[in-house]
């Protein structure tokens, strides 16, 4: 943390982001951001009172299914069930509890359920590939998925996209979010695919991959990966809605 800031009255800390770790809003490898990224300066909006304290989130809000996309149809998904779990943490190692966290992902063939999903691949109907979870105390979070598929997404010449999952925490509010992909470990897409590597820093596409835990998998039941996420800092993992300061 850096000197703090002062705007209109209200002193608030500044973080200095590490450089070359985040991707570019502006990726030639990635077609589509030639046509999405801001073609004017960002404007900074300040966060007023509505803004930092509603909608309030809580673990009210949260039933068990959510956690657990195994659970949330009447019959159990195809594919191989995995457990993900890990921890929210400051830049200095601290635990961040009361995080709500979402995850969207496709299912074991690699589909989203989406109405403008177009991958032939067939829908699972007992598979949304939606959860979500608060962080605990400890800033510790846990999932039972299914290992979701690859999947083409038409950006260039047999363009087929690595497995991941999608991740979206949340703080105290809804203004309050950072979005970010999860990865797993060996996958042969990874070199190829130009959304993971359009972050600069091979260390920091290392923090994206999730790491296979014998000791977190289920006999007979479940593989078990781990994932912390670093909210800032030189650890930290990589945001889409981190923006250049160039």
């Amino acid at each position: 943390m850096t000197a703090e800031v002062s705007r209109g009255g209200l002193v608030l800390p500044s973080y200095e982001r590490p450089r070359g770790a985040h991707p570019p809003l502006d990726f030639s490898g990635y077609r589509s951001t030639a046509l999405r990224h801001p073609q004017q300066p960002l404007v900074l909006l300040p966060q007023r009172l509505t803004e930092v304290t509603g909608p309030l989130l809580g673990n009210d809000l949260i039933t068990p299914s959510d956690s657990d996309l195994t659970t949330q149809h009447a019959g159990e998904p195809q594919g191989q069930r995995i457990i993900l779990t890990g921890r929210v943490l400051d830049s200095g190692g601290r635990p961040v509890p009361d995080t709500l966290i979402e995850i969207w992902q496709t299912n074991a063939a690699g589909r989203y359920r989406h109405a403008r999903e177009h991958h032939p691949a067939p829908l699972d109907p007992n598979f949304t590939g939606i959860g979500r979870a608060m962080t605990d105390a400890g800033g510790n979070y846990r999932f039972v998925t299914i290992q979701p598929g690859a999947y083409p997404w038409g950006n260039h010449h047999n363009a087929w996209r690595p497995a991941h999952i999608h991740f979206s925490l949340f703080g105290r509010a809804f203004t309050q979010r950072l979005v970010t992909q999860m990865y797993f470990p060996g996958d042969p897409l990874q070199p190829i695919d130009p959304i993971f590597n359009s972050v600069p820093d091979p260390k920091a596409r290392e923090r994206m991959v999730a790491q296979f835990d014998i000791d977190l998998t289920q006999p007979e039941w479940a593989l078990g990966y781990r994932w912390d996420i670093v909210l800032r800092g030189p650890g930290a993992t990589v945001f889409e809605s981190e923006v250049d300061d160039q």
